[in-house]
């Protein structure tokens, strides 16, 4: 049998569960801002998470919607306009009402890949491809590799065909699930399936719900990592919710409130998780 996808995925071997700061901490700063991931990496977080469009002119640009309305000062689609001219819009302007709006014109713009991936050389980033098309799997791939970054991020979508074409364009590099794939390790998990499935991936950024239906219970947990691969959930924001995920196992938990959840997972450790194997 081949070698287990996350036998090859270095970002995630810590020797402990990691926290990713979910668009930088979305509960701290505007999301996906270089201000946010700063915010987010600054209170402990071991990663980043963020999600990727492409701009009009073929750049990976970091921001989570297909539209600027509800984060940014812009209208209309991302894919509307230039990396450029997305840089110059004002990305803190809904962020903190109740604060009156402390990121407003402070020139947080919305920034490319590129920008982060170069400010944080060291950091561990989990990447969403948003409406994950070839194309944008191919120029994400392009600025991972230009970086040097191949060892450090993982790829992950809701599609599929984004990620087949990173596998096939990238091998070296690490991909998440994606819905289909999830599900399916659902549904073994359900009838205690007793075979190890190892797949092209190395890991699951899941919700702990989806709807109406449990995703992640200890036997999802088990099924994945008789496979050999590591379990991410989002969004955890709250301590009880860390802990008793800890508790089953995950491998990581992607938080908007990396401020509250990387206490929450130091304190695990401390009292409960010292044989703990991420």
């Amino acid at each position: 049998m081949s070698e287990p996808a996350g036998a090859r995925a270095p970002l995630f071997d810590a020797g402990r569960p990691l926290v990713f700061a979910h668009r930088g901490g979305a509960g701290l700063a505007p999301e996906n801002t270089l201000i946010a991931f700063e915010t987010g990496l600054g209170h402990g977080a071991d990663g980043l998470e963020l999600d990727v469009h492409l701009s009009r002119d073929g750049v990976p640009v970091v921001i989570h919607d297909r539209t600027l309305e509800r984060t940014t000062s812009g209208r209309g689609l991302v894919a509307e306009h230039t990396a450029a001219e997305l840089a110059a819009l004002d990305a803190g302007v809904a962020f903190g009402a109740a604060e009156n709006y402390p990121f407003r014109e402070r020139g947080h713009g919305v920034p490319t890949l590129a920008d982060v991936l170069e400010r944080w050389p060291d950091t561990r980033v989990i990447i969403e491809l948003k409406y994950g098309t070839a194309a944008l799997a191919a120029a994400v791939v392009q600025v991972v590799r230009r970086l040097g970054a191949m060892h450090r991020v993982c790829l992950g979508s809701f599609q599929q065909e984004g990620l087949d074409a990173a596998r096939v364009l990238a091998p070296e590099i690490a991909t998440s699930a994606s819905q289909p794939e999830a599900r399916r390790t659902l549904y073994r998990a359900w009838v205690r399936w007793p075979f190890r499935v190892p797949g092209p991936y190395t890991a699951y950024q899941v919700p702990e719900r989806a709807g109406r239906m449990t995703v992640v219970t200890p036997s999802f947990v088990r099924q994945a990592h008789r496979s050999g691969q590591r379990v991410q959930v989002w969004v955890v924001d709250r301590e009880a919710q860390a802990h008793r995920l800890l508790d089953w196992g995950v491998d990581g938990l992607i938080s908007d409130r990396p401020d509250l959840i990387v206490s929450a997972r130091d304190a695990w450790l401390r009292n409960a998780g010292s044989g703990h194997d991420s």
